[in-house]
């Protein structure tokens, strides 16, 4: 398994989403993707890079009651890494895995409370 990303992500309430991702433009961070995945809800998810090669990613979740911070981990095997990280202990934090045309991922929660959005993205075959 190759990590492929690697960078903090917040979660935070769909009404707080736009003053977050402000505060971020005014320090100097782009917008570079906005995705919106379906798990039975709806979650906007934008991915952020600053001239310096920083990333952050801010997703707006319902009901959150306070902001929380991730680290989003990319990988190129996602079931390598999702058994790795089970066999330490992790357990799936939202109880499912998500997938998408474009994605495949899931809230890893760790014994300690530390949780990684762990994700792989799925690229389109060329003919």
């Amino acid at each position: 398994m190759k990590i492929t990303g690697f960078s903090p992500l917040i979660l935070t309430d769909i009404a707080d989403a736009d003053n977050m991702i402000k505060l971020f433009e005014d320090l100097g961070f782009e917008q570079r993707h906005k995705q919106i995945q379906l798990d039975g809800r709806e979650i906007n998810d934008v991915t952020m890079k600053h001239a310096d090669g920083h990333y952050i990613d801010i997703a707006s979740v319902p009901v959150k009651p306070l902001d929380s911070v991730i680290i989003r981990m990319n990988v190129d095997n996602f079931e390598e890494a999702y058994e790795m990280l089970t066999a330490r202990g992790f357990v799936c934090g939202s109880q499912s895995i998500i997938e998408t045309p474009s994605s495949k991922s899931a809230l890893m929660v760790s014994p300690t409370g530390f949780k990684f959005d762990l994700c792989q993205h799925i690229r389109k075959k060329k003919d």
